[in-house]
């Protein structure tokens, strides 16, 4: 999958940052840089278009079976990937973890396909595809044309699978050629099987334990500055040093925490004492812990070359003052942590009280808010009641000047109706002497002559008067009126 040279043999197509026609050329490393480092460029595709990425026809002609997965999260460690890939594993010959130049919380896979269909399906499976469905992260799949190393070391000559003599896999001590699940390559150059790496669940290399998310860098918390940085072993604080800002020791008397650790050489600094306390320092060749005292070497006599003194005698005193230092020790520890208790239980309690003047504040502030809301609603519901106080007295007062208005008329047409009724009964009266006075001249003009001659000449009484059945419909209709 790889070839290795020197990086004036080169072709140009491969220089860093350049291109050659349609390729693009990406610079990469791989290795543990405590150790060694394995610098190099990969040959990629361009991507085919975005509307045309799922038909093979528009696929880059003259493709290999080797694709790269370009910034994967640092977050997923290898058997998560071996899981993302999941059905394809068995068709990969190699995986190898590089780091792209530039990228600091990302790997790139480069990846090795049995075959030009698998690699193909890879493609259209998982190129827009999400790493996860609670993230953003969205996988993305370039072909390799080629990748060539700029550095030589002892595994960069060829690819691992095609070695006359394979090594072994570190976890099940198995040739790397028998499981055919391919072989996956760590960012710092160690190989496994990837059924053996898959089930490893841990971000770090089962081998060297270099963990492919490396630490932030620190800096310090006052003015930024990344250059001769002390971290205070009591409470964490990094600050710079005296040659700087000089923010370390200013956290020393601010807080009285007098141990500080300097994160170059790993020494411990006392400001009280003003020396160096440490015991064990980091060795900077393989990182394990050292005991930081005399390194000159003893003869048979048991003295030091450096020192000049008897190791014997200095190994009895120093284990005479163990128990004292010990002791010494703790009771150091003891009153720093009490101190360091009462620092952070008199934040708790400016915190507590600052929160508490928070929430009053904003209780007060929302009450008011609240009040102020409720007295506009109050307001206006004082003003739409005078006016519907002033529409009610209104409506009263046309009330009563109404009710007179129908008084009147109803005084007006009761008077009418009692006019009418007397010119009604006086007409009957007239009609009822009208009628009679015509019956009796006709009872006069029927009668024999003798009578008639005597009733000339005579007067009429009135009788009692009887209605006259032609006057009951105009009663009826009358009182009908006045109901």
């Amino acid at each position: 999958m790889a070839t290795a040279g020197d990086p004036a043999s080169l072709p140009p197509s491969a220089s860093p940052f350049s291109s050659n026609g349609a390729l693009e050329s990406v610079p990469f490393s791989s290795g543990n840089p405590r150790i060694e480092e394995t610098r190099g460029v990969v040959l990629l595709h361009p991507d085919p278009p975005a509307a045309a990425s799922s038909s093979s026809s528009h696929l880059p002609v003259g493709r290999k079976p080797r694709v790269c997965v370009p910034a994967v999260p640092n977050h997923m460690t290898y058997a998560d990937f071996c899981r993302f890939c999941g059905a394809f594993v068995p068709h990969m010959l190699e995986m190898r973890i590089v780091r792209i130049d530039g990228a600091e919380d990302q790997y790139s896979v480069l990846i090795k396909f049995d075959t030009l269909s698998s690699t193909d399906s890879f493609y259209k499976h998982f190129n827009g595809k999400r790493f996860s469905s609670l993230e953003g992260d969205v996988s993305r799949v370039r072909f390799v044309e080629d990748v060539h190393y700029t550095q030589l070391i002892e595994h960069a000559h060829s690819s691992v699978t095609s070695l006359a003599e394979q090594p072994n896999c570190p976890v099940c001590l198995e040739r790397l050629d028998q499981d055919p699940g391919g072989i996956l390559t760590t960012i710092c150059n160690h190989s496994f099987h990837c059924s053996c790496i898959s089930k490893w669940t841990d971000s770090s290399c089962p081998v060297c334990r270099f963990c492919q998310q490396q630490p932030e860098k620190s800096m310090c918390s006052i003015c930024g500055t990344s250059e001769n940085l002390w971290i205070c072993v009591i409470c964490g604080n990094v600050g710079c040093g005296r040659y700087k800002g000089g923010h370390a020791i200013e956290h020393w008397k601010d807080t009285e925490h007098c141990y500080s650790l300097e994160l170059e050489t790993q020494k411990v600094w006392d400001y009280a004492g003003d020396n160096y306390v440490h015991r064990l320092i980091q060795s900077k060749t393989d990182g394990k812990l050292v005991e930081y005292n005399c390194y000159g070497a003893h003869g048979a006599d048991g003295m030091c070359s450096i020192c000049s003194g008897d190791a014997g005698m200095d190994e009895a005193i120093l284990n005479s003052k163990v128990e004292a230092i010990v002791e010494e020790y703790n009771d150091l520890l003891t009153s720093q942590l009490d101190k360091q208790r009462n620092y952070y239980e008199s934040l708790l309690l400016e915190v507590k009280e600052e929160n508490e003047r928070e929430v009053s504040a904003a209780t007060a502030k929302a009450l008011s808010i609240k009040h102020q809301k409720l007295q506009t609603k109050l307001d206006k519901c004082i003003e739409e009641k005078s006016f519907l106080d002033d529409i009610n007295a209104n409506l009263v007062k046309n009330q009563e000047m109404w009710r007179e208005r129908i008084r009147k008329v109803q005084e007006r047409e009761q008077a009418a109706l009692r006019l009418k009724d007397e010119k009604i009964e006086k007409l009957e009266a007239e009609l009822r002497d009208l009628i009679a006075h015509i019956e009796c001249q006709d009872a006069v003009a029927a009668a024999p002559e003798s009578i008639s001659s005597d009733i000339q000449g005579g007067t009429i009484l009135p009788g009692p008067s009887t209605p006259s059945s032609s006057s009951s419909p105009v009663r009826a209709a009358r009182d009908r009126k006045r109901n």
